[in-house]
């Protein structure tokens, strides 16, 4: 098996110090197992996915909930988590409470983004698929195909830009594509979107397994989302050797 030189430590220590940039905490904060309220911050360093500080944004590891938050939000929040497991906090009934809370400011949540880690090993692939490696330069022309929603940003987002994208071919019709957008310099996400005609042929898992493969080639951390009812994101997450690594959400105008 070829030898990655990042390891599994390596991994969760870069994302968990990209979050303390942009949950205003320290990097032993996601460790803890108590809860810890921080003041928002729009970071410089920050994943460029909005313009504006977030109103209350929480993220957790799988121990206590780190939220970052506009400190007239600090009064309840040193309430609302009284007594209570951070992990809870994302739970139905607590959410409720919080949305309830923040709807009185303007804000409501916004979806919560289920995050995965890849294990630190380079994946053989044994495939018969047309494969072909797109160049940011060769992404361009796909922008504005509503075929690629997910793969690709819409646009060319300089901020967080498309960096490196595969697709599997038949013919000259693609059937799949996987791509990545260095939201950091170090983090690299990756998207992916099959044709529904071609589904069920592990067209995604091989997508997206060499495409973390060639992220960990360059030096860089493939990570992958998804939404908590996208089972077959969930699938193919884990059919690529990612793992549930942790769950953040934040608000967004009550518009």
């Amino acid at each position: 098996m070829e030898k990655n030189n990042i390891t599994q430590s390596d991994i969760f220590y870069e994302v968990k110090k990209q979050l303390s940039y942009e949950f205003n905490c320290t990097v032993e904060d996601f460790s803890k197992d108590e809860n810890t309220i921080t003041t928002s911050i729009l970071h410089e360093k920050r994943r460029k996915f909005s313009e504006e500080k977030f109103f209350v944004q929480m993220a957790t590891f799988g121990r206590g909930t780190v939220i970052s938050a506009d400190e007239a939000l600090h009064p309840w929040l040193q309430e609302w988590v009284k007594e209570k497991n951070g992990i809870w906090l994302f739970e139905q009934h607590n959410f409720y409470e919080l949305e309830t809370e923040i709807r009185k400011f303007g804000y409501k949540m916004a979806l919560t983004h289920h995050m995965f880690l890849p294990k630190d090993e380079i994946i053989n692939v044994d495939t018969d698929l047309d494969i072909k490696w797109l160049e940011q330069e060769d992404i361009m022309e796909y922008y504005g195909r509503k075929e690629f929603p997910n793969a690709i940003c819409d646009y060319f987002r300089p901020d967080r830009p498309d960096v490196l994208a595969v697709v599997a071919l038949d013919g000259n019709k693609i059937m799949g594509m996987a791509g990545c957008s260095a939201d950091t310099p170090k983090l690299w996400q990756i998207g992916i979107d099959v044709d529904p005609m071609y589904r069920g042929r592990g067209v995604a898992r091989t997508l997206v397994t060499l495409l973390r493969n060639e992220t960990f080639r360059r030096g860089t951390i493939p990570y992958y989302g998804t939404s908590l009812s996208n089972l077959a994101s969930w699938k193919t997450a884990l059919s690529s050797e990612f793992t549930p690594a942790w769950i953040e959400v934040e608000s967004r105008d009550n518009m």
